[in-house]
């Protein structure tokens, strides 16, 4: 591949995730443009990426950037792994392939933070409809069927996703034929959960709009290469550094570089390059291209409560092994749901609660805060580029967060309760009927990440906004970035679907600004 490199490229998009396969596929339609999508991981082609139910055995491999949280003394002083995707796909390759497109009211706040309508709902509705090939009951005003992006309800799902959806109409919650219409567009409600998965594999979105297009000259994929910073001179992105086998490669980008690397590592690179905090650059002795202090800073992700019950008789796990899923609010009054139910068909504590003893066979209601409060940032550690960052992820930090979380697990405890699960579960193996400080002890025992890491490069038009409604970087020109951590705020959900909109977005505003 290296043999193959040019020297120049039109565009360079740095991470073949969500949000750059996306970019790269939609700049490559265009014959006459030279397009490099650079990946730090490897192949994707490898069974447990392909295999739906082996998603598991991602974490804490290869394919995961092995990420590691600061102590967090709001979680007991636990260290959260942080995993996300390295390799071909990114997170989409490694991650439960569930598709939630995000709440009505996350994408209009999206349009009112960076001043334009198009990020607005109504016409990223529009987006997700071209992009889709939806396999589910036809829904015309909601759901597409000629794009690239095969999206189909959880197959034949087993009793115990059946059984969250009555349990849900039980208590008073509505259910839905999916989960990516009308649900989102009021307080929630449950459904079967749509998956990325075709003919029983993963359709990573890697593999919907890259992999059919490798045959093309004009694109270039380079594996096995890391970013290490944008080079920029007067003020203009003109091409990248990357270690490669051991080897720094430099190669330049005659219109822009976009950075698509994920919440962690966009802002590193960044940091890495000169864009930043004043202070925290020159306490490293890295020279200041641009004075952004809000890189790095704003970092959420969605937190989650792992409650678990025990199997009356063994069910084995189907298709991914989480199968319904359900948003609601915590409290009257709220426009959009604050709280998110994964439900996933085997036991899932966190390193914490283990102790406290968990079913051989059992399911559990992943549950949670679908909009923290709490903020966390990312901190330089060395001017190496090769030193990680320091992650506070902060999370519950914010008190607001602590009483959604007991309202979350309460809600949690009477979906599992209910008498919908009768039939399969022996009783409730955690956290149990506790109540105050032993059930914020458990909350705080509890917490994991449900690996939505965002908001670290925010997209608005204050002080800590690294990036306009265009996605260009304030500053500096021909330097954009097209991930998650651009988001304003996390949207409500998991958010796959919402990197490959900001990926569509990113590669049509490109091609405006340049004529293509």
């Amino acid at each position: 591949m290296v043999a193959e490199l040019r020297s120049q490229y039109d565009v360079i998009i740095c991470g073949a995730g969500s949000s750059g396969s996306v970019v790269a596929r939609r700049l490559a339609e265009n014959a006459d443009l030279r397009v490099l999508l650079i990946e730090a991981g490897g192949s994707d082609d490898a069974e447990a990426v392909l295999d739906p139910a082996q998603w598991p055995a991602n974490l804490g491999s290869e394919r995961d950037w092995g990420f590691q949280a600061q102590p967090n003394p709001h979680l007991n002083g636990r260290a959260l792994s942080m995993a996300m995707g390295k390799g071909l796909g990114g997170g989409s390759s490694i991650n439960v392939m569930v598709w939630a497109r995000g709440h009505r009211s996350d994408w209009d706040y999206f349009a009112a933070e960076s001043g334009d309508a198009g990020w607005s709902y109504d016409n990223v509705l529009q987006i997700y409809r071209r992009i889709e090939n939806w396999q589910g009951s036809p829904d015309p005003r909601y759901r597409g069927v000629s794009g690239p992006v095969w999206v189909q309800p959880a197959s034949d799902p087993s009793p115990i996703a059946h059984a969250m959806l009555d349990a849900a109409r039980e208590i008073g919650i509505p259910t839905f034929a999916h989960p990516n219409g009308v649900m989102m567009e009021g307080p929630g409600g449950a459904s079967i959960s749509d998956m990325l998965v075709r003919d029983g594999r993963r359709q990573s979105l890697y593999r919907a709009y890259v992999h059919p297009w490798l045959d093309r000259p004009n694109l270039t994929v380079l594996t096995d290469a890391t970013v290490r910073r944008v080079l920029i001179e007067q003020q203009r992105a003109v091409g990248v550094e990357v270690v490669r086998a051991g080897q720094i490669l430099e190669i330049s980008a005659r219109a822009e570089v976009v950075l698509s690397l994920g919440a962690i590592q966009t802002p590193k690179v960044l940091m890495h390059s000169g864009i930043g905090d004043h202070a925290e650059l020159t306490r490293f002795g890295i020279p200041v291209v641009q004075h952004l202090p809000g890189v790095g800073q704003n970092f959420q992700d969605h937190v989650s409560f792992g409650c678990i019950w025990d199997y009356a008789e063994p069910i084995a796990p189907r298709n991914s092994g989480s199968e319904a899923t359900l948003y609601w609010t915590s409290r009257p009054g709220l426009d959009a749901p604050d709280v998110l139910f994964c439900q996933v068909e085997f036991p899932v504590p966190s390193d914490r609660t283990a102790a406290r003893g968990v079913p051989a066979q059992g399911w559990t209601m992943f549950a949670g805060l679908a909009r923290p409060a709490s903020r966390g940032r990312l901190q330089l550690t060395s001017a190496d580029p090769s030193v990680p960052l320091a992650i506070e992820a902060n999370m519950m930090s914010d008190p607001a967060d602590m009483a959604t979380a007991v309202a979350c697990v309460d809600l949690c405890r009477a979906l599992g309760n209910a008498q919908a699960f009768r039939p399969h579960v022996r009783g409730e193996a955690m956290p149990g009927d506790i109540k105050g400080g032993a059930l914020e002890d458990f909350i705080r025992d509890a917490a994991v990440t449900y690996w939505h890491q965002s908001c670290t490069a925010k997209m608005g038009r204050d002080a800590l906004s690294v990036v306009d409604a265009s996605l260009n970087v304030y500053g500096i020109d021909a330097l954009r970035i097209a991930d998650a951590s651009i988001m304003p705020r996390v949207t409500a959900g998991n958010t796959q679907a919402p990197c490959a909109i900001i990926g569509e977005r990113a590669a049509q505003m490109i091609a405006q600004a340049h004529g293509l």
